[in-house]
């Protein structure tokens, strides 16, 4: 499922923050928005050449039309206080589409599938919600405040958890028009749960325990599921093994169990990974 990656010089064509250091970014960069499938990344370089190795960031939206890529990150560090602080005009270089993205012939018509996604893993299900075919359902928690919840309306039913009291609170009366169902005070698991959904496939973005609790739920149901992992990553490429995860089989580059996420991942079947 690896396409041609390519360097470019991509151009901020806008940035804002959409919630506390959360950041939307959308670049020109045509070959990359030509290519990139839902689920995969890029990796972005930072202009301060003291600060070598790239940063990963999942791939939130595509507009092949215009050749650009939306890019939904979390300040974390120098390298993203940095890209927040662009401005549109500004240049950045950018490798991609990097990894394996989420298989869409897995969600047909005639099924319907469950998005879930935690905190950063929500941008990616948003470019998943809007290729998929079928009936789709995107389940997301949230710890402190909300975001990319009308762009997933859009495309399918929206489901909500959330951790915080007051957040809870706050979602219950400002956000009726969008959310569907019971607003869950807890993770995403409990919102599936309350809500009595259901689903022929389930894919998944966010931190290994609530990865791992999604990969449990759908071995006791017997759900097709996908699982893209969140780690940090330092080549973006395969070359270093910086960013391997236990995997159930003997990975035939390493010889050992282990599965390099940059490169077999970010998507794996859930039998594929041990969380």
């Amino acid at each position: 499922m690896n396409p041609q990656k390519t360097m470019l010089k991509a151009a901020v064509c806008s940035q804002e923050q959409i919630a506390d250091q959360i950041f939307s970014m959308w670049l020109q960069a045509d070959s990359i928005a030509s290519a990139a499938c839902p689920g995969q990344f890029v990796s972005v370089y930072s202009n301060d050449s003291g600060r070598l190795l790239p940063r990963p960031i999942s791939i939130c939206e595509t507009d092949k039309e215009k050749g650009r890529i939306r890019l939904v990150y979390r300040v974390a560090g120098k390298g993203t206080a940095e890209f927040s602080g662009c401005k549109a005009g500004d240049c950045l270089d950018i490798l991609g589409p990097l990894g394996n993205g989420y298989p869409l012939d897995r969600c047909r018509a005639d099924r319907a599938a469950i998005l879930i996604g935690g905190g950063i893993g929500i941008p990616p299900m948003v470019e998943l919600a809007k290729q998929l075919e079928g009936n789709v359902i995107a389940v997301v928690g949230y710890r402190d405040e909300l975001f990319l919840t009308d762009e997933l309306a859009l495309y399918g039913k929206v489901y909500v958890a959330v951790e915080d009291d007051g957040l809870f609170q706050k979602v219950q009366t400002d956000f009726g028009g969008i959310i569907c169902g019971t607003v869950v005070h807890g993770n995403v698991l409990d919102c599936i749960r309350e809500n009595h959904l259901n689903a022929d496939v389930l894919f998944a973005c966010g931190p290994t325990p609530m990865l791992r609790a999604a990969q449990t739920y759908a071995k006791e149901k017997h759900i097709e599921c996908w699982l893209s992992l969140e780690q940090r990553m330092a080549c973006g490429v395969g070359a270093c093994l910086a960013c391997v995860c236990e995997s159930a089989e003997t990975d035939a580059h390493s010889q050992v169990k282990n599965k390099r996420i940059c490169k077999e991942g970010p998507v794996f079947a859930a039998e594929e990974v041990v969380l």
